[in-house]
């Protein structure tokens, strides 16, 4: 794929609407389906390898938004400019405002992920689910040598198959308007057994501090759980223990604290304890 020129806009057509860790997201004054997500100085890079990646993804048919064009503006900050879906509501805003239809989100939800899970990619072209945790657990400062080398044994005896992963799958990153369903924040996409995405979803649902829940997802802990409950029996089937699936899929959760010591630079004793059965 040929990497495109970044197209030069002018920051003066768009009103700052929000802001995170890596950039400011920006509305259009006169076009509210224009929506611009800039980087910070100095990102040149990661918003280029973002759309590059989201072009490969919806490529595949996933159903995701189309990518948008890769944006500089007068003073040198690069980033996305994308058409939003307009009416859109993520799982967990649904789920939160109308916690009656709890079922039918969740289940909804859990088909989605299933087919995703069942979505086979060119393995040349994506990163590994493996790899990356191996590259996480490498850079991690806060395990021990012996704690790495039992994690490292776990990942590497997780099944390997060439299918798509989200990467952070939790249930705010899809979203429907009508009965068009979407997944969005496809940035840490790569391929790999379902289990390390279902981790996530476990994960928010059930082990997230409540404060965290409620400010996040906009709801308490309790209907979080619930909806976690509806998901695994639509993703597993009913037939399937509940306790069985959650000894299943706790490691994964676990491995997730990789990912967010990563964030936070500190041990996040409230996750490792999802690793017991590894360490």
């Amino acid at each position: 794929m040929k990497e495109p020129e970044a197209l030069k806009i002018s920051l003066g057509d768009y009103i700052l609407s929000g802001g995170g860790a890596n950039g400011e997201s920006f509305d259009h004054i006169t076009d509210p389906s224009v929506m611009l997500k800039l980087y910070f100085p100095g990102k040149s890079r990661q918003p280029l390898d973002e759309m590059l990646l989201a072009r490969k993804v919806y490529d595949l048919g996933i159903p995701t938004p189309e990518p948008g064009e890769y944006v500089v503006t007068e003073d040198g900050r690069y980033g996305i400019r994308f058409r939003r879906i307009v009416g859109k509501k993520s799982f967990s805003r649904a789920t939160a405002d109308n916690p009656e239809k709890v079922e039918e989100y969740a289940t909804t939800f859990a088909r989605m992920c299933l087919d995703l899970h069942s979505t086979h990619v060119d393995t040349s072209q994506f990163e590994s689910v493996k790899a990356r945790y191996f590259h996480l657990l490498e850079d991690n400062p806060f395990f021990t040598a012996g704690e790495k080398d039992r994690i490292g044994r776990f990942i590497a005896d997780a099944p390997d198959t060439d299918t798509a992963i989200h990467g952070d799958l939790q249930f705010s990153n899809a979203i429907f308007v009508g009965d068009k369903c979407y997944f969005i924040d496809l940035g840490d996409f790569c391929y790999g057994y379902d289990r390390f995405d279902l981790g996530m979803v476990y994960l928010c649902c059930n082990l997230s501090p409540e404060p965290f829940i409620e400010e996040t997802f906009h709801m308490s802990g309790k209907l979080a759980v619930r909806f976690w409950e509806f998901f695994a029996a639509a993703y597993f089937g009913k037939g399937r223990p509940l306790k069985d699936i959650e000894d299943e899929i706790r490691p994964y959760a676990g491995l997730k604290t990789l990912i967010i010591e990563r964030d936070t630079k500190q041990p996040m004793p409230v996750f490792r304890a999802a690793l017991k059965g590894i360490l």
